[in-house]
């Protein structure tokens, strides 16, 4: 006998979609609060730093509207960029432009970077709370897409929100289960950020005698 006050099962299917169309509502408001239109001083630390890496191929992973693939390619990188709402990827395009950036922009599915045009290999992979927000069921194929396309020693730097900040029971990141997921990569570090609430900055290294040539 079925129950008519009995909620539906969540599937994974809806999950995403539940994800994709709170995406796309923050940027039809024009307030995304991941996008501010500055660069991280996390990222800048790295790119200009005393023992910044020599500029190489670099992919962002929900680059938003821009800000930190132009920035990227303005300190020399070649970067390709991914997001999963066209209208973000619309803004970066014209953001690219007007800063005279060349940006490969590319509107997808982090998780899914065998159906884009995204070969390897990568130096620098940068993800400002794109991971944190993926759905669980999708996060090994995440973590498996960037280490197929990693050189080796290629760094991840990762903003994240922890599973506090969020009511649902999906979202957010903890280090430990970068360490469990990125299998052949080393966690060099996690930093608080400086949000109201938890929040982390990650670097991660892959291991080189690990690596694996793109094919």
């Amino acid at each position: 006998m079925d129950h008519p006050d009995t909620a539906p099962a969540v599937t994974e299917r809806d999950q995403e979609e539940a994800v994709r169309r709170e995406l796309a509502d923050y940027y039809r408001a024009g307030e995304p609060p991941w996008d501010t239109g500055v660069t991280p001083p996390e990222l800048v630390a790295l790119v200009e730093g005393h023992d910044a890496p020599l500029p190489g191929r670099a992919l962002e992973l929900g680059c938003g509207t821009g800000t930190n693939a132009v920035y990227l390619a303005r300190h020399g990188w070649e970067v390709v960029a991914v997001d999963l709402i066209d209208s973000a990827i619309e803004q970066a395009r014209e953001k690219a432009a007007a800063a005279g950036a060349t940006v490969r922009l590319l509107c997808g599915d982090a998780t899914r970077l065998d159906e884009l045009d995204v070969p390897g290999l990568y130096d620098l992979f940068f993800d400002l709370s794109c991971y944190c927000g993926i759905p669980p069921h999708r996060r090994d194929a995440y973590a498996a897409g960037l280490t197929r396309r990693a050189a080796p020693g290629a760094r991840l730097l990762m903003f994240g929100y922890g599973p506090e900040a969020f009511d649902d029971p999906i979202s957010g990141v903890t280090a430990d289960e970068l360490r469990t997921r990125f299998a052949g990569w080393e966690l060099l570090e996690t930093a608080p950020g400086t949000n109201p609430v938890p929040t982390f900055w990650f670097v991660l290294r892959r291991n080189a005698q690990e690596a694996r040539t793109d094919r």
